[in-house]
C-alpha cells in the first residue's frame, strides 16, 4: 500500500512485520519445520550455538534439535510480547525486538514455562513483501527443556 508521497504505508509495514513474528511462533508450535524453513528462507537464524542460513539448513537444524511428539508438535506455546518495531520505509528495512516465553505441557509434565528470552530480528521489503533476513534468539532463562530439546 502506498501513500500519496509514494512511500509504503508505515501502518501496513508494522502489521506485516508483526504477522511474520506471530507466524514464526505458530509454525514452531505446530511442528511445521518445513514452513519455518520457508518463512526464514532469506534469513540467517542465530541461536545458542547455531548460526544457519537458508530454508533447508534451518529446517534441518530444527528437526535435529526440537523433540516432536505423536501429535506432530513439540507441545509448546510461544508467547511473544513487548514487540518494538523500527521501520525505515525509504530503505525498505526494519528491525524488531520482542520477548518470548516458551510454555510446554505433556501428560506427565504440567504446564510450565521452559524458556524465556528475546528475539532480535531484521527484515527487508523485497518485491513489495516484508521478509526476515535475520532472527537472533537470546534465551536468558532456562527451565526444564529435557522434553523439548535433544
Amino acid at each position: 500500500m502506498s501513500t500519496s508521497t509514494g512511500t509504503a504505508d508505515p501502518a501496513s509495514s508494522y502489521r506485516a512485520i508483526e504477522n511474520l513474528i506471530a507466524r514464526y511462533a505458530e509454525l514452531v508450535d505446530d511442528g511445521d519445520f518445513a514452513g519455518l524453513g520457508s518463512l526464514l528462507a532469506d534469513a540467517t537464524f542465530i541461536g545458542g550455538r547455531a548460526e544457519v542460513s537458508g530454508s533447508e539448513a534451518i529446517e534441518k537444524m530444527l528437526q535435529d534439535t526440537v523433540i516432536v511428539y505423536d501429535d506432530g508438535t513439540p507441545r509448546t506455546q510461544h508467547a511473544v510480547s513487548n514487540i518494538a518495531i523500527e521501520v525505515d520505509e525509504q530503505a525498505g528495512t526494519a528491525v524488531a525486538r520482542s520477548y518470548v516465553t516458551v510454555l510446554q505441557s505433556l501428560p506427565d509434565l504440567p504446564l510450565q514455562p521452559i524458556a524465556a528470552g528475546r528475539y532480535h530480528d531484521r527484515f527487508e521489503r523485497r518485491d513489495g513483501r516484508w521478509r526476515f533476513t535475520e532472527r537472533r534468539v537470546r534465551i536468558r532463562f532456562v527451565g526444564d527443556v529435557s522434553c523439548h530439546l535433544r
